[in-house]
C-alpha cells in the first residue's frame, strides 16, 4: 500500500497481469517457488496482530522445516512485539533480524520482497484482497486468514488472483481450519455420499458475547484510529457477519458442495455495541439475520449476534430428507453415525495441508472456496444493512467499494464522526446496496 495507492489501481491492472504469464514462466515459478535443492521454507508474516502471531506460530508448529524471516505490521509496537514473541517461542526458527521487521501501511510489500517463499497474511481483512494479489504477482504461495474479502470489489481482485495462483502453479491455503478438522471431514463426505438424502435447508449459527472494543490513543489521526479498532469499521472487517460468523457460512457452502447462494434477504441492527462507554467507537452492527437461497431452492438461515446475556451458540445443522446432521461428527435419522476417530489441532494441519502440497507439487487452492464463501457473507451483509433482496450477480457486479480512495494515516478515513461524535450506522430501508 504506497502512500498514495487506492485499492482501484489493483482493479485496473490485475487483469492485464493474469493474461501476462506464459506456460514456461509458470513452470519455472511453480518449480523454484521455495528454496531450491533445501526443505527450508522461508516464511514471512503479514499482519502481526494476536491471530497473525497465532497463524506464524501454527506455520511453524506445522513443519520442522519452516523459518519465518520477516514481518510486517501497519503499527511498529505490533511487529517488533510479534518479532520478540516468536523467537521466544522458536529460538532459531524464528530468527527475524531487526531490519527485516518491517512496520507501515506499505510494510506488507517489503516483507513480501524479503527473499521469502511463503507469505502468511492476517492483517484486518480489507487490505487481504490487495495484499493477496500482490503476493501472488510475486510468484509466492500464501496462506491468508478469513475473510478474503469485505466487499464486492475486493471479492473481484480475488477470483483474478485464484486465476493467476493456478496459472502459476502456486498453492494458496484459507483459514477454515474446519475444513482441516477429521469430525467435520467425515460427516461432510456422508452428507455428499447421501447420509441425509437431498438437503432441504441449513442453519448456521454465531450467536456470542461480544468482542474487544479499544480506545483512541492520543495522536492517532482518524485513520490510524480506524486500523488499530478494525473489527468495529466495515471497510476493515466486513462486519462481525464476515469476521466470524463466515465459519459457519463457510461450512453451510460445503455441504452445498462449495456452491455459493444466489440471493439473500436479512434483517439487522445495532442495539447494544454503541451505547455507554463505547458511545462514537465504531459503526457495525450486533445482530444479523439472514435468509440465503442457492440455486436449487435450499435456504439456509443464518444468524449472528455479539450481545452479552443472550443465547450463545457457535454451530451449523444441515437438515434433509433422511435425517439431519451437525456437520461435525453426527448424523441422525435413517443412517445415524458417530464420529469415532480422532481429531487434530486443525489450526496446526491446515498448514501442515498447505505445506505439504507445496513440498509435493499438489495442485492447491482454497482461495476459490476462501472467495466465495467470504462474497456468501458480503451478500447477507448488504441484506441486512438494506431490509432488500439482494441478488449475488447484482451484488458482484455492482456492490461498492468499502475501501478508502486513499490510503496513508494522513488521508481521509472511508466513514467520519458525525457533530455528537456517532459514526454512520446503516438504516435498513434507507441504506442502498448498491
Amino acid at each position: 500500500m504506497h502512500k498514495h495507492t487506492s485499492r482501484r489501481d489493483f482493479l485496473k491492472t490485475s487483469a492485464t497481469a493474469v493474461g501476462g504469464f506464459t506456460l514456461a514462466s509458470q513452470l519455472n515459478i511453480a518449480r523454484t517457488a521455495h528454496a531450491a535443492g533445501s526443505d527450508v521454507l522461508r516464511v514471512a508474516l503479514i499482519g502481526a496482530g494476536g491471530r497473525g502471531t497465532g497463524a506464524a506460530a501454527d506455520c511453524l508448529e506445522a513443519d520442522p522445516g519452516t523459518r519465518l524471516v520477516a514481518i510486517a505490521d501497519a503499527f511498529e509496537n505490533r511487529a517488533r512485539g510479534a518479532a520478540k514473541n516468536l523467537r521466544q517461542r522458536f529460538a532459531d526458527r524464528a530468527n527475524v533480524p531487526d531490519e527485516r521487521v518491517f512496520h507501515g501501511l506499505d510494510s506488507f510489500q517489503k516483507a513480501i520482497d524479503a527473499g521469502v517463499d511463503l507469505v502468511v497474511t492476517a492483517t484486518p481483512p480489507g487490505f487481504r484482497p490487495m495484499i493477496y494479489m500482490a503476493a501472488i504477482k510475486a510468484g509466492k504461495h500464501v496462506f491468508m486468514e478469513k475473510p478474503c474479502c469485505v466487499d464486492a470489489p475486493g471479492y473481484r481482485i480475488l477470483m483474478e488472483a485464484n486465476k493467476l495462483a493456478d496459472e502459476k502453479g502456486l498453492k494458496v491455503g484459507v483459514g477454515f481450519q474446519r475444513r482441516h478438522t477429521p469430525s467435520y471431514i467425515e460427516t461432510i463426505k456422508r452428507i455428499h455420499d447421501g447420509a441425509i438424502g437431498k438437503v432441504l435447508y441449513l442453519r448456521a449459527y454465531w450467536n456470542g458475547s461480544g468482542i474487544w472494543n479499544r480506545a483512541r490513543e492520543p495522536g492517532m489521526t482518524e485513520m490510524q484510529y480506524q486500523v488499530h479498532n478494525w473489527y468495529h469499521f466495515c471497510w476493515l472487517s466486513g462486519d462481525n457477519i464476515c469476521e466470524q460468523h463466515i465459519h459457519n457460512i463457510d461450512i453451510c457452502n460445503w455441504v452445498m458442495k462449495d456452491d455459493h447462494p444466489v440471493e439473500a434477504n436479512g434483517m439487522g441492527g445495532c442495539l447494544r455495541r454503541y451505547v455507554g462507554n463505547a458511545k462514537g467507537t465504531g459503526q457495525i452492527f450486533d445482530i444479523h439475520f439472514v435468509e440465503f437461497v442457492y440455486k436449487d431452492g435450499t435456504r439456509m438461515y443464518s444468524q449472528c449476534r455479539h450481545m452479552a446475556g443472550c443465547w450463545s451458540n457457535v454451530s451449523e445443522a444441515a437438515h434433509g430428507t433422511d435425517g439431519d446432521s451437525n456437520c461435525n461428527g453426527s448424523i441422525s435419522g435413517k443412517n445415524q453415525w458417530r464420529f469415532a476417530g480422532k481429531n487434530v489441532n486443525a489450526m496446526v494441519q491446515e498448514h501442515a495441508d498447505l505445506i505439504q502440497a507445496i513440498r509435493k507439487g499438489l495442485k492447491y487452492n482454497e482461495g476459490w472456496h476462501g472467495a466465495n464463501s467470504s462474497m456468501t457473507a458480503v451478500l447477507g451483509r448488504m441484506a441486512t444493512y438494506s431490509g432488500v433482496v439482494v441478488k449475488w450477480d447484482d451484488a458482484v457486479a455492482k456492490g461498492p467499494t468499502e475501501f478508502p480512495k486513499v490510503l496513508s494515516w494522513d488521508a481521509p478515513a472511508p466513514v467520519t464522526r458525525d457533530q455528537e461524535g456517532n459514526y454512520p450506522i446503516p438504516v435498513p430501508g434507507l441504506y442502498k446496496p448498491y
